[in-house]
């Protein structure tokens, strides 16, 4: 295994799908909780019909959509983009703007502030718990992913370190001396950083929920 190119192809994909969903689910969360439109319950309807539908299901489709339309198959934007909207991290966002008090977007309004300023001069600087809350749910996901990562790289350069591992353990395992220790190595490198994130974080759990 090419310890380091697969841990750098899994921090660019993590994080990569960490910033778009942050970048996505913000304003997408105060639109939700704060602006008046047609379709907003539809919406929110849609959010939670894609937290019920496994990802197998989307797979398919995305993968002629990402591959075959875009032509981004080994390519870190074709494995980010089908993560890249997150509905857990907007309805983290929906309802953390929703605490909020009323009075505080009353008077922004009443001073002038439109929707976009309010939201980047008065409630975005506010989110700073929720946006580790996402963060966190965020990098999970993408740090560990395995099957979409696997069916859209083909260049051994490509691949995340979970495919790496799963690669290693289809073609070489059988052959190798000891192959659980590069296993298991393999293994406490991908647990590593979402613990220590996590417990980075932990303590703003609370505040953001």
């Amino acid at each position: 295994i090419s310890l380091l190119p697969s841990l750098a192809n899994s921090a660019v994909f993590t994080l990569g799908t960490v910033v778009l969903t942050i970048v996505i689910g913000l304003p997408a969360g105060y639109a939700l909780a704060r602006l008046r439109f047609h379709g907003k319950p539809a919406v929110a309807g849609m959010l939670i019909l894609v937290l019920v539908l496994p990802f197998q299901v989307m797979m398919i489709p995305l993968y002629i959509l990402v591959v075959r339309d875009y032509g981004l198959a080994d390519n870190y934007l074709g494995m980010i983009l089908p993560f890249a909207v997150n509905a857990t991290a907007v309805l983290i966002f929906r309802q953390f703007f929703v605490s909020l008090p009323d009075e505080l977007f009353d008077a922004a309004h009443i001073d002038g502030a439109g929707e976009v300023r309010t939201l980047l001069l008065v409630a975005a600087p506010l989110t700073k718990p929720a946006i580790l809350t996402a963060s966190v749910i965020t990098f999970i996901g993408p740090w560990n992913e395995f099957l979409w990562p696997f069916l859209i790289t083909k260049k051994h350069s490509m691949q995340p370190l979970a495919v790496s591992l799963g690669e290693y353990v289809s073609t070489n395992a059988a052959t190798a001396t000891n192959p659980y220790g590069v296993i298991l190595a393999g293994s406490c490198v991908l647990a590593v950083p979402v613990i220590v994130l996590f417990l980075v974080a932990q303590r703003h759990f609370t505040s953001a929920a």
